[in-house]
């Protein structure tokens, strides 16, 4: 019995191209009804389609048309039910974020890499972080800070000096971003079943934002995040070529 196959791409014409071609070769058929969603795009792209789709039960398998492609397998037009059928699957949970802004207004939304606190105006960020209903720092003078996933521990998170986790580890990172005081404090690692509240201090002198891949919320107040395992994401890879060889060769570039 042949895989039924839902074609997604960016919309890069590089990305439409290989849709295109692709469809000709192996037929398309609705996301509802797909054993197997194919992405073609970047890894902007996979996030996007992963969140879009978290409902449906058919795994994503991403091909490269983009720029990095951490997330993505390598693009080819040939022998690709022979590639789905042989690709490893790996389940990542993403993060539930709850903003609450100046207004009172509360908003939620889900990550799978990370959640930032970022400042918007000239004035550094000043944070308050609670783990599990117990104040661990009462002053973080920053940028800004993160919550990474171990799947997102190589994007924004490595880029702002935080570790990169294995991708089977039950633990979260938390970051900071250029901290200024306590200036040479990196982060933490935490459990995955940890619950992180972050207040704001001086919200209207120093406006903090709050964004979870991309979806942003201004003029944050309180920040709560952890991981949502209701949420489980399907990740198909090449043999060999999964999430954890890539986090561990990462570490080796």
């Amino acid at each position: 019995m042949s895989l039924k196959i839902a074609f997604t791409a960016s919309d890069a014409p590089v990305a439409q191209t290989a849709r295109a071609a692709l469809v000709a070769r192996y037929g398309d058929c609705t996301e509802s009804k797909a054993d197997v969603i194919v992405a073609l795009g970047g890894d902007g792209f996979m996030l996007h389609t992963l969140h879009r789709t978290q409902a449906l039960d058919a795994p994503v398998y991403g091909m490269n048309r983009g720029t990095v492609g951490f997330l993505m397998n390598e693009y080819s037009e040939s022998d690709l039910p022979d590639r789905l059928a042989a690709a490893e699957e790996t389940v990542i949970n993403p993060l539930a974020m709850r903003a609450t802004r100046s207004d009172g207004s509360i908003h939620e939304a889900l990550a799978i890499n990370e959640v930032s606190l970022l400042r918007m105006g000239p004035q550094a960020a000043k944070l308050k972080i609670t783990v599990d209903g117990r104040l661990r720092m009462e002053e973080l003078v920053c940028d800004g800070a993160l919550v990474a996933t171990p799947a997102g521990s190589t994007a924004y998170n490595y880029s702002a000096h935080g570790p990169i986790l294995p991708i089977g580890s039950d633990v979260l990172a938390l970051t900071a971003i250029a901290p200024f005081r306590p200036r040479r404090w990196r982060g933490a690692l935490l459990p995955k079943s940890a619950h992180v509240r972050i207040d704001v201090q001086e919200p209207k002198k120093r406006p903090v934002m709050a964004d979870a891949d991309s979806r942003s919320v201004l003029y944050v107040e309180v920040v709560e995040i952890h991981s949502e395992p209701s949420v489980a994401h399907r990740l198909l890879f090449d043999p060999g070529h999964g999430l954890e060889e890539r986090l561990i060769r990462e570490q080796f570039v």
